[in-house]
């Protein structure tokens, strides 16, 4: 896959890529030591650093077989040129069947064509659909 040239280009990708369950191709855009950073997550997942513990964790989500589309997205440009902010919300549905939507918000630094840091922000709420 080829580099992304935007913080734009790199959030879209992102979650078309995510939507599409191609979990192999996420660390792709990602630069050897980016970091992710999740603050409402409770577990390992909280802080992620480098493509190693990325693609673990990428991997973890394909074992699950959970797809997550996202929909009602808004990507805002920053004053910083390496910042976006994208808003959107996942339509998914857990291991049981019951549809869902989570409304996360993803703050994405790219740098040299490639995310460097991200830090993805899932709200509690899971609203049924």
């Amino acid at each position: 896959m080829t580099k992304v040239r935007t913080p734009r280009e790199a959030f879209l990708a992102l979650i078309e890529v995510n939507g599409a369950q191609r979990w192999d191709e996420l660390t792709d855009f990602c630069s050897m030591d980016a970091t992710v950073r999740r603050p409402f997550a409770n577990d390992a997942s909280a802080l992620l650093v480098g493509r190693d513990q990325l693609r673990e964790h990428f991997l973890g989500a394909k074992r699950t077989g959970i797809a997550m589309k996202a929909h009602d997205v808004v990507v805002r440009e920053t004053r910083d040129a390496e910042v976006v902010v994208g808003e959107f919300t996942y339509h998914t549905r857990d291991r049981q069947g019951t549809e869902f939507k989570v409304p996360p918000v993803f703050v994405l630094r790219v740098r040299n064509r490639e995310i460097i840091e991200s830090r993805d922000y899932f709200g509690p709420r899971l609203t049924p659909m």
